[in-house]
């Protein structure tokens, strides 16, 4: 029996468990042994089978039903495999970001300086610079993004996000090349919306604006499963 190896863990689990049923470990419509099974299986955890399990979902390989398990409805992703490994790490960067960005613009509502403010817009000005390639936009916006966590006064929120930049920063070039489409006129103008929010302190609309933004990403990849975004 495999066992799974560093790296993405939930990745490589649900790959395993393809390999399994395509090797004709289950039939189509039997249910498949349960997480507490699976995970000693594959050496991981419960919450990564569940993962696994999810993935496998979306990709119209496993169905899940109310009380009774997880079945085996088809042999064959309906999406190339390496297109949804990469729209689930976006997912999960994009969750990531709505836990942090989102108390910390809070935060930064309540507890920001004058120095602050001038800081986020300037780094909202320049994200709504020309930008020629996809990285300097990402690299525009992660700085905006910054200077509103940096407003929070919240160190650890601060360590966070510095630690969290560099994956974050490949998932939205991955998400934007996906898109394949400039910067919007509404996108600036949600984000303007927060600073002002910000800047008159107005914590709940702050959060509640970062919130609707990131959420909007989120879905747009749940929606679009042919790799457009909304």
């Amino acid at each position: 029996m495999s066992s799974v190896h560093r790296e993405s863990l939930s990745d490589q689990v649900a790959r395993l468990l393809l390999e399994r049923i395509q090797a004709g470990e289950w039939d189509v419509g039997q249910k498949l042994p349960g997480e507490t099974t699976l995970g000693p299986q594959l050496g991981v955890g419960r919450s990564t089978v569940r993962e696994a399990i999810r993935q496998l979902c979306g990709q119209g390989v496993l169905l899940t039903r109310q009380g009774a398990g997880v079945f085996l409805h088809a042999v064959n992703p309906t999406e190339d495999w390496d297109a949804l490994v990469t729209r689930t790490n976006i997912m999960s960067i994009l969750e990531a970001r709505i836990a942090i960005e989102c108390e910390a613009a809070a935060l930064a509502a309540e507890r920001h300086t004058h120095e602050d403010m001038l800081a986020i817009r300037a780094a909202l000005k320049l994200r709504d610079a020309d930008r020629i390639t996809i990285e300097v936009r990402v690299d525009s916006d992660t700085a905006f993004h910054r200077s509103i966590v940096v407003a929070s006064h919240n160190e650890v929120l601060i360590e966070l996000f510095d630690t969290f930049a560099a994956r974050s920063r490949d998932a939205m070039i991955q998400m934007l090349e996906l898109n394949n489409e400039p910067g919007t006129e509404h996108d600036q103008l949600i984000h303007q919306a927060i600073v002002e929010a910000i800047a008159t302190r107005d914590a709940g609309a702050a959060s509640e604006l970062s919130r609707t933004h990131l959420i909007a990403l989120r879905d747009g990849l749940t929606h679009h499963q042919d790799g457009t975004l909304s």
